[in-house]
């Protein structure tokens, strides 16, 4: 009898809001800067552990596939993983999908293979954080995240702010399942065609976030941080609106967010190039009541979907076990 000693790591990574970009005019030196939230309760979860090949099952195995195959080759690894994808964060919804199965997969194969790598070094190999790094924050911290944008020195858009968010306040996410963001060639293609931001307007989203939206978080006040981010999804969605056809990639998204600011939502939005629109509720009463509204009036709307959830505030999660495997050696030496 042979004793093996067999790990395995689990990951649970968080989905997180792309709330905007804050300066796409540049002229201080740096470029983009954005901020966001990671959210509970929507999750990529991959279990894994060594082999000989890559393989991959469930949700998105191909985009886990490749992520792995990148992440061993680029790091010389002659050796393989086996990923067993649980759940997965909806893709092209903007909730930050890639990057999240890009850091699950990462991370994974770093203690797998007993490698000291942190996050930023795992988004740098597998080509992550080019524009944002609030999907990086919301893997590393949870929270509220802030970063300070590209310059020519950036390897990876800074971290400058890291908030805990309230925990009672809610949002009410809203899914257009018909329609999907721009990602890949096409959303390169379209930060190579937009004109730069007015000075003006990126100066207007500099000071609404730290004159409103950050106080407001520490403050707890809700009603002044959900005003503070429809005034920057306002402007952030005037500037992307010929790219995504209007200020909502969603007509019907837009609909919703609409009558959730007539029942008293404290602020709406789309994270990211959409689909996904959210609305912000300062307490889960508030928040149940006009997601039992919306369902009532939009129950028709099949492309529709809902979810209510809170912020979390703490990092991604990663589980290793160490297991005991008892093999039985033949006569001639092999494992059975």
């Amino acid at each position: 009898m042979k004793q093996i000693q067999s790990m395995s790591v689990r990951i649970v990574a968080p989905a997180r809001l792309h709330l905007g970009f804050l300066d796409m005019h540049g002229g201080l030196g740096r470029y983009f800067g954005s901020l966001g939230l990671s959210l509970s309760g929507i999750h990529t979860v991959l279990d894994m552990s060594r082999a000989v090949d890559i393989s991959a099952t469930g949700p998105c195995a191909d985009r886990a596939r490749d992520c792995a195959k990148s992440m061993l080759t680029q790091l010389g690894i002659d050796g393989g993983v086996r990923i067993e994808i649980k759940q997965a964060i909806p893709q092209h919804a903007g909730l930050g999908s890639g990057t999240q199965m890009s850091l699950a997969v990462g991370t994974g194969i770093a203690r797998l293979y007993g490698l000291e790598l942190t996050t930023s070094e795992i988004a740098l190999i597998l080509d992550r954080g080019n524009r944002s790094c609030i999907g990086i924050g919301a893997f590393m911290h949870g929270g509220f995240i802030v970063d300070g944008g590209q310059s020519e020195q950036s390897k990876l858009p800074p971290i400058i702010s890291h908030l805990d968010f309230p925990q009672a306040w809610r949002f009410i996410l809203v899914f257009d399942t018909s329609r999907k963001g721009i990602d890949g060639f096409a959303e390169r293609q379209a930060f190579r065609h937009l004109p730069a931001m007015d000075e003006r307007i990126a100066a207007d989203m500099c000071r609404l976030l730290l004159m409103q939206v950050l106080p407001a978080i520490v403050e707890q006040e809700c009603r002044q941080f959900g005003a503070a981010i429809t005034a920057i999804q306002q402007l952030a969605g005037e500037y992307f609106a010929d790219m995504q056809g209007g200020i909502y990639n969603s007509p019907v998204v837009e609909s919703v967010l609409n009558f959730l600011l007539k029942q008293g939502a404290a602020g709406v939005g789309q994270s990211s190039w959409g689909p996904t629109g959210f609305a912000i509720f300062s307490n889960e009463t508030d928040a149940c009541q006009a997601l039992k509204q919306i369902r009532l009036q939009w129950h028709d709307e099949s492309c529709l979907e809902f979810a209510l959830c809170s912020a979390k505030n703490s990092k991604a999660e990663v589980l290793l076990e160490e297991t005991v495997v008892t093999d039985r050696i033949n006569l001639w030496g092999q494992v059975s």
